[in-house]
């Protein structure tokens, strides 16, 4: 099929060069003229494993290819597929208008009869609001549309487009569901189709469920650190529970991060204040995991009171392994606040080589972990990368004799049974 992928940052790239991969001619559609030239040239505009290679054996086919022109990347689509990601404000607040403007660039020179199908983050109701926009400008054209919500996660987005649990569709015609139909059962068969408003809000519902279980899990932890408890055994129980079960959402660990499921708690908290519909329980999840962030602050300040005359290394300092992303990075924010108490820091992060403008004056950075530890009373496993699991407890030792580790979501559990080093986790018994 031809089709046009709009908006290429994370979800646009993945998606364009999946489908490319799959047999389909597709075009990348961006009015960023950067991001083109990189892409033309197999550069993606971000680090996700395996894109790389995917797009430039998509440009090597001519399977896909990528331009600035929505006149040249629409010539002959039958599907546009609209792939911004969001963007997302320091308080989990989308900028919804943005691709809402993004795709009126695009509506007059899509082609009479084309289906567009919209996967970006968007409050439900946004499929409507564009209809009413083609509906006024354009009634003779016919366009359908179509949501399919984004389901995609850093550092494994190729393996969940390519082999995903099920494509979640909304449609409003039996012509646009034969389309799109042709499209996605080469992926996978199990498509689970519903209206368009029901595609919008399964999104919002999936994100604030496992918001709402992550946060749960969390307060728990917090508890079972005061009572003797281990939140590890405790979710053991849980999950052995034929009611709850074993892939529930529940181990305890750093509170979440990033604006992706923040942002649907924020859009459906936006729906129950417009619709005066009392939703108590998803209006306290925010709270509750703004509240979580303060775990590795309030364990430095109870073993340090005088941070300032502390050091601390930081392990990890992306969004989440598998990405060079910093945006929105629950370790970025910790080193912040580490920097305001007067903490001396030191980071280390496969992937990232040179420190962000706002802290490469305050920080220091380290080409390897073990450096990072030197004269460090504090280790902080802030970000999980495979790179950390192989490092074992006489090279910490070595470098950083009596160091306590905070590791919130046990990632180096093994580390907890070393006499040698005092190691605290999210729920472990204080």
């Amino acid at each position: 099929m031809n089709v046009c992928v709009q908006g290429l940052w994370h979800l646009g790239t993945v998606t364009a060069a999946c489908l490319a991969s799959l047999g389909n001619r597709v075009t990348g559609l961006d009015f960023d003229g950067k991001t083109i030239e990189g892409l033309s040239r197999g550069t993606p505009p971000l680090l996700e494993p395996g894109l790389e290679d995917l797009v430039k054996r998509g440009l090597a086919s001519s399977m896909l290819n990528f331009s600035a022109s929505a006149e040249e990347a629409l010539r002959n689509a039958e599907v546009l597929w609209i792939a911004y990601d969001t963007p997302v404000d320091d308080d989990d607040n989308a900028d919804t208008d943005y691709v809402v403007a993004q795709v009126e660039r695009t509506l007059p020179h899509l082609p009479a009869g084309a289906t567009v199908l919209i996967s970006s983050q968007m409050p439900v109701g946004s499929v409507k609001r564009l209809e009413a926009v083609v509906n006024a400008r354009f009634p003779k054209k016919e366009i359908g549309f179509a949501c399919s919500p984004e389901n995609l996660r850093l550092g494994k987005a190729i393996e969940v487009f390519l082999n995903p649990d099920r494509f979640v569709v909304g449609v409003r015609s039996a012509r646009d569901r034969e389309r799109l139909d042709r499209l996605l059962r080469p992926i996978t068969a199990r498509i689970e189709w519903m209206s368009v408003e029901s595609a919008e809000m399964t999104k919002h519902a999936i994100n604030a469920f496992l918001a709402t279980s992550v946060t749960f899990a969390n307060e728990i932890a917090s508890l079972c650190e005061l009572t003797g408890a281990d939140a590890k055994e405790v979710e053991r129980g849980l999950k052995s529970e034929s009611r709850i079960g074993p892939g529930a959402y529940l181990s305890p660990g750093a509170a979440f991060a990033g604006g992706t499921l923040a942002r649907d708690i924020v859009f459906l908290n936006g729906i129950s204040a417009e619709k005066r519909v009392a939703t108590p329980l998803l209006s306290s999840v925010k709270s509750s995991n703004e509240a979580h962030k303060q775990w590795p602050m309030r364990k430095l300040q109870a073993l340090f009171p005088d941070l300032s005359r502390t050091r601390v290394a930081v392990w990890g300092l992306t969004y989440k392994s598998g990405t060079d992303t910093l945006r929105r990075s629950a370790s970025v924010e910790l080193c912040h606040w580490l920097v305001e108490h007067g903490v001396q820091v030191c980071v280390h992060d496969p992937a990232i080589t040179e420190l962000p403008k706002e802290l490469s004056l305050k920080l220091t950075r380290a080409d390897d972990p073990i450096s990072a530890l030197k004269g460090a009373q504090a280790l902080i496993i802030s970000t999980p990368w495979p790179d950390y699991k192989g490092i074992v407890a006489d090279a910490i030792v070595k470098a950083a004799p009596g160091i306590t580790i905070l590791d919130a979501g046990r990632f180096l559990a093994n580390l907890a049974t070393d006499g040698r080093l005092k190691y605290m986790a999210v729920g472990t018994p204080a």
